[in-house]
């Protein structure tokens, strides 16, 4: 059964949701003072985009956060999905593609160049639903752990 839904900028209140959300999609424990002072601070950035989806009872469902850069490569600003989570009950409802309308939307009004998103090796859902987005693999991502 199809859920009724909205899409809104992340508020500080969505705050312990958002750190369940990306907890899970880490699959790690964060400290949740330094996730809070984090999140807070973003959502006062202007190159920084957090959206979530809310249901019917404006329960958080889902979330995307998206980050710009001013890049010495490009000549204008280059802004990159850096986490996206939808709640298991929630999935395969079109919530992550409405997620990613609303923040084209917001782009749109932005001096964006490009759109990118880095997904880890093992998500291959992830990876199928970016491609059909229209995301194309262009380059390898290496990371060092510090």
């Amino acid at each position: 059964m199809e859920q009724n839904y909205k899409i809104r900028a992340a508020a500080a209140h969505d705050l312990d949701t958002v750190f369940s959300f990306i907890s899970h999609l880490e699959e790690r424990s964060f400290d949740f003072n330094r996730f809070k002072e984090k999140y807070s601070d973003n959502l006062s950035r202007e190159e920084v985009i957090y959206l979530v989806a809310v249901n019917e009872m404006d329960e958080v469902v889902g979330f995307i956060s998206c980050h710009g850069q001013e890049l010495l490569h490009h000549e204008a600003q280059v802004f990159e999905i850096q986490e996206m989570y939808v709640a298991r009950n929630y999935r395969d409802k079109g919530i992550g593609k409405a997620l990613y309308a609303a923040l084209l939307e917001k782009l749109a009004k932005a001096d964006c160049e490009s759109l990118e998103v880095t997904t880890h090796s093992k998500r291959s859902d992830a990876r199928r639903f970016y491609s059909k987005l229209g995301f194309q693999q262009t380059h390898i991502k290496f990371v060092k752990e510090m």
